[in-house]
């Protein structure tokens, strides 16, 4: 006779029973098959490739390409992983995924070489919006590269499912133009296309970037809390992520959400009724208020008249230079934000968002220094809609939200895009992870440079990051040094941009399997998004065809390798002087020496085979030189491959970003955004 079950036993399988519908309930959402994986993907050749997605935990997962085979075993999670050789490279391909309930097949399937691309504005910078673009775009048709855009999300918590727009795609004029900032990444491209011309074989690009962002906002909690100083950031967000609520990246925005009047009473609204508000004068208008020397967050509205029709072409908004924020409303809809001091409001406004007639222009502005916020001349504030424009300067009704003076709290940060520790490698690096990847490029920097001498630590240790979290060892990755950028300083000495480059260079060198594309010469005075992007992917690719790949080709420009004293002189050596050192613009420029006084003195100089000696009369005793130490310096010292020399310096003196303390930011973003989530 058989046993009957007992009621612990019964109990166990109605627990067990529940946990599993409660974890198939909570995989419901999750996709079978990660979007990292779609029609027209690379597979990385020459080793295993991870597939992975989610089921019911148990279930068996079968991966088929090309008589290639592989299995998973869904965990208790329901997240299942398999890991598969790839077939030769080339194709297509057809990779099937196949479950109990469902099959998923993938055409067009190349195997290839995957790279990561990584960094901040300059990465992210699309084709349409460097030079020649339309051109490049027209001439984009290359079947054997795929693009993949991931879409930037700030996370507070391990991301699973990638936000990816629209999986891979074909590299064609149809492709390469959408998405992003201006389209794909064009120095992406433009190293994956040179990449593409020698080795051969399929390439698949990753766009994995964040205009502004820091450093630290792509590397790990545990990583940041092993190199030190996020603690205090860290413990935050982990609040703020158990709070719930929306993830900004930023903490000032959250600051704002709890403290802002105005945001809370929807001061923008064109319906508000606002007779009692102060009258004013922009600019000036906080001189007026009485709030000149206090930290505060101030609302203003203005009427305005439109024609009747509205005129044909483009409408924009043009506010110059504020400080420190403002967030721009047209008829109650949000049309632009920037915490970007230095930076000219010149939003495009949606043409749907005005009307004939009356129109209402709302602005909240988070003003920190003590001056007016307005900082441009009142000519440059207007409200254009094609060949119209409507000045925004004179009257306007204004309303204190908040007084942030003390003893009232200020935010951890002052930007209002992306600048947390660690939210875009949870949001946007883990779940790309384990992808097999070939290596990564990585152009930023730029939002770091008050901090450089801290990035040497930083880099590096993003890096080795990466690498743990891939899981497939010390993969190549190369960097983007700084391009020229800012006036051109007159005089010799300290210099943060530089000592950014230096930090880039130094983690290039120290760093295995990392490399240095030098790009001092490409930049602008005026734009901190140089639009000479060629140049930047070459060089790029020329790194990993020599260090990746094997080809006996030049890859890096004059690099500093040794000092030698002669009377009243130094003699600089330079290693990759690949057919000779070169002047490019007829004056070999630009050295400063000094002697023990510390005191930098522009320095002649002259080429003596691979090697440079500078000297100057006013430092009879030269004692350390320098190269192109200034942001934009005059650098005509090339090799005769056509590389420029690295930037560097022989002393090891103080640096002015060495003790720099974490809350001194200036970085630099892209285009204006309503927030990443």
């Amino acid at each position: 006779m058989p046993t009957l079950p007992t009621k612990r036993f019964c109990l166990v399988v109605f627990v067990f029973s529940t946990l599993l519908a409660a974890t198939a309930a909570n995989n419901s959402s999750l996709p079978f098959v990660s979007p990292m994986f779609s029609d027209n993907m690379v597979l990385q050749r020459g080793k295993p490739d991870a597939l992975w997605g989610w089921a019911r935990p148990g279930e068996v997962i079968r991966v088929e390409i090309a008589g290639h085979t592989a299995k998973a075993v869904a965990d208790a999670d329901g997240r299942w992983q398999a890991e598969i050789d790839p077939p030769a490279a080339g194709g297509p391909y057809t990779l099937k995924i196949i479950g109990p309930d469902q099959t998923v097949e993938f055409h067009e399937v190349l195997v290839g070489d995957v790279w990561l691309c990584g960094g901040q504005s300059n990465m992210q910078l699309g084709i349409k919006l460097v030079n020649h673009g339309d051109e490049e775009i027209k001439a984009a048709n290359h079947p054997e590269i795929r693009l993949f855009l991931m879409n930037q999300k700030v996370s507070y918590s391990p991301e699973k499912v990638p936000d990816a727009d629209g999986g891979w795609k074909i590299c064609s004029p149809q492709t390469i133009g959408g998405g992003g900032w201006g389209g794909f990444s064009a120095v992406a491209y433009f190293f994956g296309r040179r990449l593409q011309q020698d080795i051969h074989v399929p390439v698949g690009l990753i766009e994995d970037c964040v205009g502004g962002s820091l450093v630290e906002s792509w590397m790990s909690p545990g990583t940041l809390r092993k190199v030190g100083g996020y603690d205090q950031k860290l413990d935050a967000i982990n609040r703020l992520g158990a709070a719930g609520g929306p993830e900004y990246g930023s903490f000032l925005m959250h600051w704002l959400d709890e403290y802002d009047v105005g945001l809370k009473g929807h001061w923008a609204a064109p319906d508000l009724t606002d007779s009692g508000w102060q009258t004013v004068h922009i600019p000036g208008a906080f001189k007026e208020m009485g709030l000149a020397d206090a930290p505060c967050v101030c609302w203003f509205r203005k009427e305005i008249v439109l024609p009747d029709p509205l005129p044909a072409g483009p409408a924009s908004i043009h506010l110059g230079w504020i400080e420190k924020m403002d967030t721009t409303y047209i008829n109650g809809h949000w049309v632009g934000a920037s915490s970007w001091v230095e930076h000219n409001r010149d939003y495009d406004v949606p043409r749907s968002d005005l009307k004939p007639g009356t129109n209402l222009v709302a602005l909240s502005i988070f003003k920190l220094k003590s001056q007016d916020s307005f900082l441009s001349s009142p000519d440059l504030l207007r409200l254009t809609v094609g060949n119209t424009a409507v000045s925004l300067a004179g009257e306007w009704k204004a309303r204190l939200s908040f007084n942030a003076g003390p003893p009232h709290p200020m935010p951890l940060d002052f930007e209002n895009y992306p600048t947390m520790p660690a939210v875009l490698y949870l949001g946007m690096i883990d779940p790309v992870t384990p992808l097999a990847i070939k290596g990564a490029i990585w152009y930023q920097g730029e939002a770091n440079f008050t901090q450089a001498y801290r990035y040497r630590t930083l880099l590096p240790a993003m890096i080795d990051n990466w690498r743990d979290r891939f899981g497939q060892g010390d993969f190549p990755f190369y960097i983007v040094g700084l391009p020229a950028f800012m006036p051109r300083r007159s005089e010799p000495g300290t210099d943060g941009w530089a000592e950014l480059r230096e930090a880039q260079a130094l983690t290039a060198k120290e760093v295995r399997a990392c490399a240095l594309a030098t790009t001092v010469d490409t930049g602008d005075a005026d734009n901190i998004h140089p639009k000479n992007k060629v140049p930047v992917g070459d060089r790029l690719a020329y790194c990993a065809l020599a260090e990746t790949y094997g080809e006996k080709i030049p890859f890096q420009g004059p690099t500093y390798s040794s000092m030698k004293r002669l009377p009243g002189a130094l003699k600089l050596s330079f290693a990759h002087a690949d057919g000779g050192l070169v002047v490019k613009g007829g004056q070999l420029g630009e050295f400063s020496i000094a002697g023990k006084d510390q005191k930098w003195h522009w320095a002649d100089a002259r080429i003596e085979g691979n090697a440079v000696v500078v000297s100057s009369p006013q430092v009879p005793e030269p004692m350390a030189a320098r190269y192109a130490w200034q942001a934009n310096p005059l650098a005509t010292l090339y090799n005769g491959a056509g590389l420029p020399a690295v930037p560097f310096r022989t002393d090891d003196w103080h640096e002015s970003t060495q003790n720099q303390p974490f809350a001194v930011l200036h970085p630099h973003v892209t285009t204006p955004f309503k927030q990443i989530k």
